[in-house]
């Protein structure tokens, strides 16, 4: 209200002082005529106007220049502060991203460890099964083979005894001749046995 009363009154003075002018202007003088009473004129008004503005329009402008600026630090702090922030925020996330990267890199290698782990328990299990199945394979070949010498005694024996038998044209003791026919041939093989490479 201040200021707007004494840009009324400024703009007042200032359509006054024209007035004067041309009212000394149509007295007979020049535009560039010197009249003692103008000039004093003038200079009041100017003196007047400079005080009006001193008075009522320097205080509230520089009010308002001082506001202003005050609002442009104050932004421009507030605008530090928020950068120190977000500079202090992306520290933090770049420390945070690291420590990430550093638990993801023990996680993978933990991992690894406990993968290699399993893969040689599984091998060390396939590997002792393998062994057992041959171990069992073994054992039933020589079960097998076993069988077989004892099916082939037999019938050696048989044989044996028939051809004897055919040989000699008598009645023998079928059950002592199997006796001595199978000593022979036990003996035979428990020599064949040790004289075999182990």
């Amino acid at each position: 209200m201040t200021v707007k009363r004494t840009l009324v009154t400024g703009l007042a003075l200032i359509a006054v002082h024209p007035a004067v002018a041309a009212a000394a202007e149509s007295e007979g003088g020049g535009l560039f005529a010197v009249n003692p009473g103008l000039s004093v004129w003038a200079s009041v008004v100017f003196l007047a106007l400079l005080g009006i503005l001193w008075r009522f329009a320097w205080g509230p402008i520089l009010g308002a220049v001082e506001a202003r600026e005050e609002r442009i630090q104050s932004a421009l702090d507030e605008s530090a502060a928020q950068r120190e922030e977000a500079a202090r925020l992306l520290t933090e996330h770049k420390a945070q991203l690291a420590d990430a990267r550093r638990q993801a890199g023990e996680i993978l290698a933990e991992g690894r460890a406990a993968a290699d782990r399993l893969r040689k328990e599984l091998e060390e299990k396939a590997r002792a099964e393998a062994q057992g199945i041959v171990e069992s394979a073994r054992r039933e070949i020589e079960r097998e083979k076993e069988r077989a010498l004892a099916e082939l005694r037999a019938e050696s024996v048989d044989l044996a005894l028939a051809a004897a038998g055919k040989l000699m044209k008598e009645q023998l003791d079928d059950t002592r001749h199997r006796e001595l026919v199978v000593g022979f041939l036990d003996e035979l093989g428990s020599a064949e046995a040790g004289g075999a490479p182990a």
